[in-house]
């Protein structure tokens, strides 16, 4: 990706290493040379992350949950990020880390977790799986279709690999090889944050069978919501909640807001909600409230 000032900036903040330096699987479903996808590889690496990428080769959003092993494509990659009759599964010629792979975004996860980052970590799996960020929200109704969220949940419930998904607000797309928008600059560093707050937290990193959905509000130049300091973090649920059991007890409400309505009326909020893998859905108060005891620190209440 060309440098830009949002970048540099941007990796200055990220250049002081973590405490704890985690294998991390990273994959999308809006294609591995997505601008998005990158602005937060950039960052993750910066942080001293050993990070493998591993993303369809094309734009598979919608695709949900499928998963089909990949097949010798005979186009080039989006654009132009591979040449035509590559076959199945490819990485960048100078950066092993950075693989494609001919399917949706669970195989292209699938891939990466079993084959593509065992081959560069003398065997091992990853510690962690991040997805995204999205281009665009995944909120509600659109978590049961989203392959970001369908590459988190294979994680977290098949793999038995903690896993977050991270989406924006933002629709625009941008390719690898352009200079770094803002919004892919913002959305990488708040999703560093939570990524972080959550490694910081300590082992288990999620409970088993437990995804997040971070959804992460839209990001306007010279607006109230223009970097990432501005954004509060509210604890929400996937689902409304109108039959189900109550939410862990937070804010003085023992029910959540939902992810829709936070995007809905919350201006510049990230929500975080905590979900089941399994389904996709809102998990139970006793695993919410293992959450935020790891998030509470950097957790707003809606005022």
């Amino acid at each position: 990706m060309k440098s830009s000032a949002w970048t540099a900036t941007l990796l200055a903040a990220a250049a002081l290493p973590v405490a704890n330096s985690l294998r991390i699987l990273q994959s999308n479903d809006d294609g591995w040379a997505e601008g998005n996808v990158r602005a937060f590889n950039d960052v993750l690496r910066a942080a001293g992350h050993a990070v493998v990428l591993s993303c369809p080769a094309d734009n598979e959003s919608g695709r949900g949950s499928l998963d089909t092993d990949p097949k010798p494509r005979k186009d080039p990659c989006m654009y132009n990020s591979c040449p035509a009759n590559s076959g199945a599964i490819g990485s960048n010629t100078t950066r092993p880390d950075l693989n494609w792979v001919n399917s949706y975004p669970v195989t292209s996860t699938r891939y990466g977790i079993d084959t593509i980052a065992p081959k560069l970590w003398k065997g091992a799996k990853p510690d962690l799986v991040v997805t995204g960020p999205n281009t665009g929200p995944n909120l509600w109704a659109a978590v049961q279709f989203s392959g970001t969220v369908g590459a988190a949940c294979y994680a977290a419930h098949q793999a038995s690999i903690p896993a977050i998904a991270f989406s924006g607000g933002n629709r625009a797309t941008h390719p690898w090889n352009t200079p770094t928008s803002l919004e892919s600059a913002v959305f990488a560093e708040i999703s560093a944050n939570i990524t972080h707050k959550v490694i910081d937290s300590g082992k288990p990193y999620l409970p088993k069978d437990v995804f997040l959905n971070v959804n992460i509000p839209e990001i306007v130049a010279g607006g109230g919501c223009s970097k990432a300091s501005d954004v509060r973090y509210i604890l929400t649920r996937i689902n409304p909640g109108v039959i189900s059991p109550p939410d862990v007890k937070w804010c003085g409400t023992d029910r959540l807001p939902t992810e829709f309505h936070v995007h809905q009326n919350t201006p510049c909020a990230v929500s975080i909600s905590v979900g089941d893998a399994a389904d996709k859905t809102t998990v139970d108060a006793e695993r919410q409230k293992v959450v935020l005891e790891k998030l509470k620190p950097m957790l707003s209440c809606i005022s």
